[in-house]
This record gives structure tokens, C-alpha cells and sequence, in this order.
């Protein structure tokens, strides 16, 4: 049901004009997309005025952080005129991550020059859900090829920086999605996480990151699953509702879902400000992969040490996880390469261009898959499925409710370390399993987990550290999130090229 507000050129002018004395970009930045929606409900601005200020900042800020690849102002003004549905979002201004997402209409490239040209015939279950809340989509994130990446940096799309340091990455996959909500252009963006990418973005660019349980989040009508089913959906975001909000909308079965997360009891808004009760949170400093941390990630974890014990919650600290990290780390690796074989060679075989390149990390890794036997293949989903039951029986013996990790090793890594096209694909592998060793076993148990800012190191970047609930326990997580949010505010962590 639209809200009524009228369409035509000369009635949106008539709307924009009043929009422009409700609302300014200063107010903009201070809300959170359930307080853009909530100015609109109020009649305090509208959706065309909030697309002219998402737009304005993609004109100011996007020549130098390469976040946003392309704009649809045409597709969101018609959607507005069309008649917004009434929805916690109606009327906020959402960008898509270039990623599997199908957006009718919508070039869509995968970060991957085997894409060029083409141009989605469908919404996705996830954007029919997106449109139904009542968001305004208006274009597209970066992303690496694939996503097979830490970092969103590609051959089509170029270099995605991060706003807080332009020599740093946003992170990646989702680093576009990241940077455009750092950068104020929107509070909160479309994201996706197969190995971190969620996470690692929001924790590059001082965000909440949350990455969904196994199943929350439907693929549908294009997939069942996404890498061996280490794939999620989610978003970036400034504030958790926002986040619990989204999830909320988005996480319902669809019809010939392969599997489903256990149902909530109630919807995860409902968690913000509910009691916490007194945790005992088990901290390990160890990886799937032997990793030296630096300076950041331990002062991050000081200080959320301090933050929690102030809220009465007890940190355990553990010398290792019950996992063998050596055997998940090249079953991932593996699951990954035959993923990428197969997305190839049926983008190759539906254009019929064998001579369009790919970049040499992605060349590496499909030909490692189209050499990997379908037992072998089978042997890492028992990896990754024993490792699953592994960490439930952890969490599930009574000692513990949650994992605190580190999320980064460093912080975030210089333009270049963990690019696709690197002068030694060796090197690379060693970086890509340094920044994701502490990311990438959740995606393999399928728990979800949280991306909490955690201050700045002395050099003005973001940190950031990382919790995991039992599969299906979001609800833990936003509870516990809601509370460091408003106990450790990271809301004003803004980059500092923004003068």
C-alpha cells in the first residue's frame, strides 16, 4: 500500500521544495536509516528529499573513496512517485552491493569483466523484501571479483578506499558498501559475507557488522546456497536496531529453501535495550590460521575486556578452539576454488567468450577447483560440518554463551596487500589467510557473529573486535550489541577526510 504521496514531475518538485527546509545534510548524518524513515512517517521530509541528499553525497564523496559504481536516479524516483509501501524504511535511500544480487534492470558485474553487459531480468528475493520495507533503491556497491576478497579492489572497477585513510582498504567484499556508509553517504548498505565480508568492512571503517546464521537469509529464486553454504546476506550499518530492523524484514523462509536458521522468538528489534542478564564470555586470541597480532587488535580486545567487565559480564580467556585449523583452512580454501571453478565456466559457456580474462588470483583458484575430485570436494563439507558441530558442543557444554575473538590481526591493510592481481599469488594467499583467521571459521559453523567497533589506534584507523552466538542466537548478540553500543558509542567515529 503506498503512502499517497503524489506522483508527476511538477507535484515531486513541489515535494522536493518542502523536503529542502525540513531537512539538512548535517541532520542527515545524525540519523540512522529507522530515523530517516521515521522523519518521513512524520512528515518532517520526504523520499525524494532523502535521494537528494544520498545523491549529493555520492557527488561529494565518491571521487575519492570509489564506493558507488552506478547510480539509478531514474529507477528511485519512479519508485517513489510509484507510492512508497508502508514499511520501517519507506522512504530511505539504499545502495545494492554488486554481488549476486539481481536488481530488475540493473547491470549487475560481480566485480568480474565476464559480466560486462549484463542486465537483470528479475528482483531477487532479498530486493523484493528490500522494496517491500519501504527502501529507495538508487545503485550499486563495489565489490571484488567474486567477492574473493578482503579488499575491493578490481580490473573494471578500480580501487575502493577507505574513508578514514585513502591508502587503506574499506575492506571487502563489501568495501564499497562500507566506505558509502563511513563516508555518510547512506546508514546502512547491502552486504554479503562469505568469509568476513561483512565484518571485515564494517570493522575497517568503524561500523556494525553482523553477519546472519546459516539459513537466516534467503538466496532465492538464484541459489539455494552460496560457497558450500559459508555464504550469508546481510548489511553494514551505523546503529544495531538498524541492523536488527533490516533482519527482521528479510529473514523469512522462501519456498525450496534447502535449510532455515531456528525462527527467533520475536522480532530482534525487540531486543534493543532488553536485559542482557550476566555473561560468561570465553576469549580466544588464536585463529584457524597461526597469526602474530599487533598493537590494534590487542588494544581492542583491552578495551572491550574493560567495557564488559564495567557491565558486569565475565571474559574467560581460552588457549585454543576445538578445531583442527589446518584441515579448515584448505578445506575453505577448496570449497571456495570449486565454487569459482563453476561460476566461470558457466559464465563462459552462456556468453560463449572464452578470451575475456579473469584476474590471476580468480584464475588460480578455478583451476585449482576444476582439478579438485568430487570426493575431495565432499571430505571439506565434512570439515566444515564437523567443525559446526565442534563449536556447538563448545558453546553448548554450560561454561560459555559467547566468543570473543580479535577481528583484524593489523589494521586494515595498505591499497594493494590483498588485491586479486597481485605481482605473487603466494604472497597473497599468505595475507588473505592472515586477515580472515579470525572470520572465516563462523562462516564454516555457520554461528552468526558481530563486527563491535572498538575506538581508534594511534594512527586515527578503526578497530574492531568480534563476537559468535550459537547458530540461530542472534538475539544474544543484538541484545549484547545494543548494550556496548550505548555503554561505548562509536557513532561519532567519523574519517577524517570529511572536513
Amino acid at each position: 500500500m503506498g503512502l499517497g504521496f503524489a506522483s508527476g514531475t511538477k507535484q515531486r518538485q513541489e515535494r522536493v521544495r518542502q523536503g529542502a527546509e525540513m531537512i539538512g545534510i548535517e541532520d542527515y548524518e545524525a540519523k540512522d536509516a529507522l530515523g530517516l524513515a521515521e522523519l518521513v512517517a512524520r512528515g518532517e521530509t520526504t523520499p525524494d528529499r532523502l535521494l537528494d541528499i544520498a545523491l549529493a553525497q555520492v557527488a561529494r564523496h565518491n571521487p575519492a573513496i570509489n564506493a558507488v559504481i552506478a547510480l539509478n536516479e531514474a529507477d528511485a524516483r519512479r519508485q517513489i512517485d510509484r507510492g512508497l509501501p508502508r514499511g520501517p524504511f519507506t522512504g530511505v535511500p539504499m545502495l545494492i552491493k554488486d554481488m549476486n544480487a539481481h536488481v530488475m534492470g540493473w547491470p549487475l558485474t560481480n566485480g568480474s569483466r565476464l559480466y560486462e553487459g549484463y542486465v537483470c531480468d528479475h528482483d531477487s528475493t532479498l530486493i523484493e523484501r528490500y522494496r517491500r520495507a519501504g527502501f529507495v533503491l538508487f545503485g550499486r556497491t563495489t565489490s571484488p571479483e567474486f567477492g574473493l576478497t578482503s579488499t575491493t579492489e578490481s580490473v573494471p572497477h578500480g580501487i575502493t578506499r577507505n574513508p578514514f585513510d585513502l591508502s587503506r582498504t574499506s575492506g571487502g567484499s563489501s568495501g564499497g558498501a562500507s566506505a558509502a556508509v563511513a563516508a555518510g553517504i547512506i546508514p546502512l548498505a547491502h552486504a554479503s559475507d562469505g568469509g568476513g565480508s561483512i565484518r571485515i568492512p564494517a570493522a575497517c571503517c568503524g561500523l556494525f557488522g553482523l553477519k546472519p546464521s546459516r539459513g537466516r537469509v534467503t538466496m532465492a529464486p538464484d541459489a539455494g546456497e552460496g560457497w558450500g553454504s559459508m555464504s550469508t546476506v546481510h548489511a553494514v550499518s551505523r546503529s544495531v536496531r538498524d541492523s536488527a530492523a533490516l533482519l527482521d524484514v528479510t529473514s523469512q523462509l522462501a519456498p525450496g529453501d534447502p535449510y532455515a536458521a531456528p525462527a527467533p522468538a520475536r522480532p530482534l528489534l525487540y531486543e534493543i535495550g532488553a536485559p542482557v542478564g550476566r555473561l560468561r564470555i570465553a576469549l580466544c586470541l588464536g585463529g584457524v590460521n597461526p597469526t602474530t597480532l599487533a598493537p590494534p587488535a590487542l588494544e581492542a580486545i583491552d578495551l572491550m575486556r574493560r567495557v564488559l567487565a564495567d557491565l558486569g559480564h565475565e571474559v574467560i580467556e581460552v588457549a585454543a578452539l576445538p578445531i583442527d585449523g589446518s584441515t579448515l583452512a584448505s578445506a575453505q580454501q577448496s570449497i571456495i576454488a570449486a565454487n569459482v571453478a563453476r561460476a566461470v565456466d558457466l559464465r563462459r559457456q552462456a556468453t560463449g567468450r572464452d578470451d575475456v580474462p579473469v584476474e590471476p588470483v580468480t584464475g588460480f583458484l578455478a583451476e585449482g577447483g576444476r582439478g579438485l575430485s568430487a570426493t575431495a570436494y565432499l571430505d571439506c563439507i565434512a570439515a566444515i560440518h564437523l567443525v559446526g558441530r565442534q563449536m556447538a558442543a563448545f558453546l553448548d557444554d554450560g561454561r560459555f554463551d559467547l566468543l570473543l575473538t580479535p577481528l583484524l590481526p593489523d589494521s586494515p591493510p595498505e591499497i594493494g596487500v590483498l588485491s586479486l592481481s597481485p605481482a605473487d599469488v603466494g604472497a597473497y594467499v599468505a595475507a588473505i589467510r592472515r586477515y580472515t583467521s579470525f572470520t572465516g571459521l563462523q562462516n564454516m559453523t555457520g554461528q552468526p557473529a558481530m563486527a563491535i567497533p572498538a575506538g581508534l589506534d594511534a594512527t586515527g584507523l578503526p578497530r574492531a573486535v568480534q563476537f559468535a552466538a550459537r547458530l540461530g542466537d542472534e538475539a544474544l548478540l543484538i541484545r549484547l550489541a545494543a548494550q556496548i553500543e550505548k555503554a561505548a558509542p562509536w557513532g561519532d567515529l567519523r574519517p577524517s577526510f570529511k572536513a
